[in-house]
C-alpha cells in the first residue's frame, strides 16, 4: 500500500489531538465523537474498539460501517488544500474529518457541521 505517511499512522494517536483542538475552543469530546460517528457510521462502542486496537487510518476508514452520503457537501480548505478536490479517496476522507473538526473548533453549530 503506497501512499502518504498518515495512512499508516494510528488513528488512536491522532484522535486525542482532535479532542484537544476541540476542547481548546470550549467544545467537547462528545462532539468530536458525534462528528466521527456521523462521518464513518461507527457507534460509540465501535469507535472505542477501534481506538483500543490502535488501527491505522487506512484500516479505520476501510472498516467504517458506512461513510455518510452527504460527504460531498463538505467543502473548504484544510491546510491550504481544498477538500473537495483531493483525488485520493482515503486522503479525502481524512481531510473531510479534519475539516469537520476545524469547523467544530471554530464554533460552528453541530447542526451546520453535520450537514
Amino acid at each position: 500500500m503506497a501512499g502518504h505517511k498518515i495512512f499508516t499512522t494510528s488513528f488512536s494517536k491522532v484522535y486525542p489531538l482532535y479532542v484537544q483542538k476541540a476542547e481548546r475552543k470550549s467544545r467537547t469530546k462528545a462532539e468530536v465523537d458525534e462528528i466521527i460517528s456521523w462521518l464513518t457510521g461507527y457507534n460509540k462502542v465501535e469507535l472505542e474498539s477501534q481506538l483500543e486496537k490502535q488501527i491505522d487510518f487506512y484500516g479505520f476508514f476501510a472498516q467504517a460501517p458506512a461513510i455518510h452520503p452527504n460527504v460531498s457537501q463538505i467543502k473548504g480548505l484544510v491546510c491550504g488544500v481544498r477538500v473537495e478536490d483531493v483525488e485520493d479517496p482515503l486522503m479525502q476522507k481524512i481531510r473531510f474529518l479534519d475539516k469537520l473538526i476545524d469547523e467544530l473548533a471554530k464554533g460552528r453549530s453541530m447542526e451546520k457541521i453535520l450537514r
